[in-house]
C-alpha cells in the first residue's frame, strides 16, 4: 500500500468552490474549546483530588487511580477519530461528535462528585467500625463497589473526552491549509493553558466561602455548586468556539477522496511503529520518562499545599494558575528565544535539568513551611515544564516521517495519553508507600518530588544518544514495512 499525501492546492479544481481560509479571530474562537478543557482539568486534577485525598482521606493511590482512568481510556479516541471520518452526525463529520461528547463529559464530572460524596461517608463507616484504623482489609463491600464505580465514572469521562477533543482535533486539520496550521495549533494550544489559568481562577473564587473548617454539607453544596456552574460555562464555549465553523471551513470534503488516511492505527501498530528504528525506539523511551516524570505531581499538588502549608482550598486551586502561568510563558517564548539559540535537544535538556533543580525547590520549600517559596518554585517548574514540552514537541517533529506524519503525530498522541495515567497512578501510590515508609507527611511528599527528579536526569541521558540523521537514514524502511502489514 501506498500513502500519499497530497498538498492542499492540488485537492481543488476549477469547478470546486472556493473555500474561505479560516481567520485569526476564527483561530481564537476555536481555541475557546480547549480552553474549556483546561477549565475542566482544574475541576478534575484540581479541585477532586485535593478534597479526596485531604478532605475526605482516601488513599492516595485509590484517587490517583481512578483518576488516571480518564487517560487510560485515550486509545478509544482512535475509534472516535476513525467514527468522525466514516459517519457524520448531525449532518457534520466533526461539530455534532464535539457537542455529543462536550454534553457527556459535564454529566460526567458531575456523576463522579456524587460517587465521591458517597465514598467518603463509606469509608468514614468503616473507620468507625474499626475504630479509626482503616487497612484495605477492612474496606466492606459497598467501599469497593464505591471505588469501582468512581473509577468506571472516570473511565467514561475519558471516552467522552476521546469523542470530543479528538474529532476537533481532526477538525483544526480540516479548517486550516498547511501555511496556516503550525498558527493554529499555536493559539489553539495557548488557549488550554489559558483556560487552566481562569479556571484555577474561577474556582478558587467559587470556594472562597469554604476557607478554613466547615461541615460536610458545606463542603458537599460548595463543590456540587462548582461542578454546575464551571460545566455550564464550558459547554457555552465549546458551542461558541464551533458552531457553523465546520461548514464554512472544512476541506474535509475534497480531501477525503483525494489522499488515503492515515490515522486507521490500533495502539498495537502505534507502538510498533515507535520502535520501527533504534532512534524511534530511544526518543519513544525518552519521551515517556519524560512525560511520567513531568506529570507524577498532578495527584497530589493540592494536597500538598493543604497538608504541608496549611493552605485552604480556594488557595491549593490557584496554585494550578500559578504553574500555568510559567508553563505558558515557557510556551510562548521557547520556540522564539531559546530553540533558535541552542538547538532542540540542549533545549530539552536545559528543560529536564530545570524541571529536576525546580522539584528539589519544591521539596526545600516544604521544610522551610515558607509558601511564598513553594508558589515560586512551582512557578519556575511551570517555566521549566513549557521550556521542555516545546523542545520535545520540536524534536518530536524531526523524528516523524513526512510520509506517514498522522500515523506517527497518533502514536504520539497515544504514548502521551498513557504515560500521563501511569504518572497520575504513580504519584498516589508513592505517597501511600512514602506514608508507611516514613509516618511523615513531609517525609512522603519528598519522595513523590524526588523521585521525578532523578527521572529527569535518566531521561536526560537517554536524549544524549538520540541521532535524528540516524532516524532520518534508517527509519523510512522500517516503518513501510510495518504500514504495509497492519494498514492494508
Amino acid at each position: 500500500m501506498s500513502i500519499n499525501r497530497l498538498p492542499d492546492s492540488r485537492l481543488t479544481d476549477s469547478a470546486t468552490p472556493a473555500i474561505k481560509r479560516v481567520t485569526l479571530l476564527t483561530m481564537f474562537r476555536l481555541g475557546l474549546f480547549q480552553m474549556g478543557l483546561g477549565m475542566m482539568s482544574i475541576l478534575t486534577l484540581g479541585v477532586l483530588n485535593r478534597v479526596m485525598i485531604k478532605e475526605l482521606a482516601i488513599p492516595a493511590t485509590v484517587v490517583a487511580g481512578t483518576l488516571a482512568m480518564h487517560q487510560f481510556v485515550a486509545p478509544a479516541r482512535v475509534w472516535f477519530g476513525q467514527m468522525s471520518d466514516a459517519r457524520p452526525l448531525f449532518g457534520h463529520h466533526r461539530t455534532g461528535y464535539v457537542w455529543v461528547g462536550s454534553v457527556l463529559f459535564v454529566i460526567s464530572a458531575f456523576l463522579a462528585v456524587q460517587v465521591m460524596w458517597r465514598l467518603g461517608d463509606s469509608l468514614d463507616a468503616d473507620r468507625l467500625r474499626l475504630g479509626g484504623s482503616l487497612e484495605a482489609v477492612g474496606w466492606t463491600t459497598p467501599t469497593y463497589g464505591w471505588v469501582g464505580l468512581l473509577g468506571l465514572i472516570f473511565a467514561l469521562y475519558g471516552i467522552a473526552i476521546c469523542s470530543s477533543s479528538t474529532p476537533f482535533a481532526a477538525l483544526l486539520v480540516d479548517v486550516s491549509d498547511e501555511e496556516d496550521r503550525s498558527k493554529l495549533v499555536g493559539v489553539v494550544w495557548s488557549m488550554l493553558m489559558v483556560g487552566i489559568i481562569i479556571g484555577a481562577i474561577v474556582s478558587s473564587g467559587l470556594l472562597k466561602q469554604i476557607d478554613g473548617d466547615v461541615s460536610r454539607e458545606v463542603l458537599q453544596a460548595s463543590i456540587n455548586g462548582l461542578f454546575v456552574k464551571v460545566p455550564a460555562l464550558v459547554l457555552l464555549l465549546v458551542g461558541i468556539a464551533t458552531f457553523g465553523v465546520e461548514k464554512k471551513y472544512s476541506r474535509y470534503g475534497v480531501r477525503s477522496s483525494a489522499v488515503n488516511r492515515e490515522d486507521k492505527i490500533t495502539l498495537g501498530s502505534a507502538l510498533r511503529i515507535l520502535t520501527a528504528s533504534r532512534q524511534t525506539g530511544l526518543f519513544f523511551t525518552f519521551l515517556l520518562i519524560m512525560t511520567i516524570c513531568l506529570f507524577m505531581q498532578d495527584a497530589v499538588l493540592e494536597p500538598y499545599g493543604g497538608e504541608i502549608f496549611k493552605m485552604p482550598i480556594s488557595e491549593t486551586t490557584r496554585l494550578n494558575a500559578i504553574y500555568g502561568t510559567g508553563t505558558l510563558i515557557g510556551l510562548a517564548t521557547t520556540g522564539f528565544f531559546i530553540v533558535p539559540r541552542i538547538g532542540k535537544q540542549n533545549t530539552i535538556r536545559l528543560g529536564c535539568l530545570s524541571v529536576a533543580a525546580c522539584l528539589g525547590l519544591i521539596i526545600l520549600s516544604g521544610f522551610t513551611g515558607n509558601p511564598i517559596v513553594f508558589k515560586s518554585a512551582l512557578m519556575l517548574f511551570g517555566l521549566a515544564s513549557g521550556i521542555t514540552t516545546t523542545g520535545a514537541l520540536s524534536l518530536m517533529l524531526d523524528l516523524t516521517a513526512a510520509e506517514t506524519a498522522g500515523t506517527f503525530i497518533g502514536a504520539w498522541g497515544l504514548s502521551q495519553a498513557m504515560a500521563r495515567g501511569v504518572a497520575t497512578v504513580s504519584g498516589g501510590a508513592i505517597l501511600d508507600l512514602g506514608r508507611s515508609l516514613f509516618g511523615v507527611p513531609m517525609l512522603a511528599y519528598g519522595l513523590v518530588f524526588a523521585v521525578p527528579a532523578v527521572g529527569m536526569i535518566l531521561a536526560v541521558w537517554l536524549l544524549g544518544r538520540v541521532d535524528v540523521r540516524e532516524f532520518q537514514d534508517n527509519a523510512k524502511s522500517a516503518i513501510a514495512t510495518i504500514l504495509e502489514n497492519e494498514l492494508d
